[in-house]
């Protein structure tokens, strides 16, 4: 039976059904977040030493203890199992069983709630970087092919039917300042979360004269979380926040994805995806199906799904509340399939087969009517009298090419104008002012 850190004495019993329930998968989840616990805790003996609870000595051992901790755990010799109730728990009892009584002292001036704290907002500082680096990979994908497909015919479809004579430009183009945006917008939460709780303790600060400000700076935190209650309260609201900008991430790829499911279905037959994306059937030797499209289409549940596993957890008053604890399930699960759909992203994109052919035998002559109206606007007429007459001229547009509708979109970012070079200078501006 393991020791528990809390018990208050040896005599203490413990059901070990009731503790089963308690930790839930505290151990496996904290797998994500011992090597952030580790880097807390060798600030925070550092910091300890500065204001004199520990001595310089100790406090060096004590970061040398958890070197290797951290290089144990990341090589597989030590392996966080149902030996320990927690991550914290094995930091402990490492470090009190290399270091006796010195490593015991680690837990002076915090408590598992900013000890946790402090290790999610580090992960989820790490992770918005992953997020914000992918949506940039994507985006410049996305740029890339719009420079070298700008002028290439597509249908364009609004309600799923045809509509208007469109472009790969226009296509690849809406997509990357899509990615731009949330590109943005994780930096943006990056920014906001990027605050240090360590040394609030239980919610209600400690009786040492901490050095927080000099321990979230050695952990690359941009200022406190000043207010110990709060640094209890904010736990699950960073967590929605994270989560929002990995939902808009993943809301763009279900967007791509179903246009790819579309477009690689032989009734379009717009584009081919890399067999090295698809599968075959268990039954069906004709088949090749894109189960990677399928699949990063279906994601966005997952993200959405752990959003409102949190909303539901959250209704707590003040203070630090047990059920905190369900907050890390839902976050380490969505940012863990979230990510990894999303690094499949920039490769998938960059190996599609567009079939121009396809594409420009769909546009049917109906599709410039449009482009008519707005000739006979510029000839003088009004727009409601333009458009009639369109309507009744459908017989009269086969003489129309894809070109000549493309090329008479001048309006800024329409097809013959799509402002790419924007969008670039946009992309190295929010990539470079991270």
């Amino acid at each position: 039976m393991p020791d528990y850190i809390w018990k208050k004495s040896a005599s203490g019993a413990v059901d070990e059904h009731v503790m089963r329930f308690l930790a839930g998968d505290d151990v496996v989840l904290d797998r994500e977040l011992l090597a952030f616990d580790i880097r807390a805790s060798q600030a925070h003996a550092q910091g300890l030493a500065r204001i004199g609870v520990l001595t310089r000595e100790q406090a060096e051992s004590m970061v040398t203890s958890l070197d290797d901790l951290a290089s144990a755990f990341a090589c597989g010799d030590f392996v966080l199992d149902d030996r320990y109730e927690d991550g914290h728990s094995a930091i402990e009892a490492w470090l009190t069983d290399k270091l006796g009584d010195i490593g015991g002292r680690i837990h002076a001036g915090r408590s598992r709630n900013d000890q946790v704290a402090v290790a999610l907002r580090l992960y989820m500082k790490d992770r918005l970087a992953l997020l914000g680096d992918l949506c940039a990979r994507t985006a410049q994908v996305c740029l890339d092919r719009a420079a070298v497909e700008g002028d290439v015919p597509l249908p364009g479809h609004t309600h799923l039917q045809q509509a208007m004579p469109s472009s790969l430009g226009l296509w690849w183009g809406g997509h990357a300042e899509a990615f731009i945006d949330n590109l943005e917008l994780a930096h943006t939460i990056h920014a906001w979360l990027d605050a240090s709780p360590l040394g609030t303790a239980s919610g209600f600060g400690v009786n040492f004269p901490l050095d927080r400000d000099g321990v979230a700076e050695e952990l690359g935190f941009d200022r406190l979380v000043v207010n110990p209650q709060y640094a209890q309260n904010s736990r699950g609201k960073t967590e929605l926040r994270a989560l929002d900008a990995l939902s808009a991430a993943s809301g763009d790829l279900r967007r791509i994805s179903w246009d790819l499911s579309l477009f690689a279905s032989q009734e379009f037959g717009f584009v081919r995806v890399p067999a090295a994306f698809c599968t075959g059937s268990s039954i069906m030797p004709n088949k090749l199906n894109p189960d990677t499209v399928e699949l990063l289409r279906s994601l966005h549940a997952t993200v959405v799904g752990a959003r409102a596993e949190l909303e539901a957890v959250l209704s707590l008053p003040s203070g630090y509340q047990r059920d905190l604890q369900d907050t890390k399930p839902p976050l380490i699960r969505a940012f863990s399939r979230g990510l990894a759909g999303l690094a499949i992203l920039p490769e998938l994109l960059a190996g599609l087969e567009w079939q121009p052919n396809q594409m420009r035998a769909a546009i049917a002559p109906a599709l410039h009517a449009t482009d008519r109206a707005n000739e006979l606007v510029g000839e003088g007429k009004a727009f409601r009298e333009a458009y009639r007459q369109a309507a009744a001229e459908l017989d009269q547009m086969d003489q129309r090419t894809p070109e000549d509708s493309l090329n008479a979109r001048v309006s800024p970012g329409g097809c013959a104008n799509l402002l790419l070079d924007r969008l670039k200078t946009r992309l190295r501006a929010v990539v470079g002012g991270r």
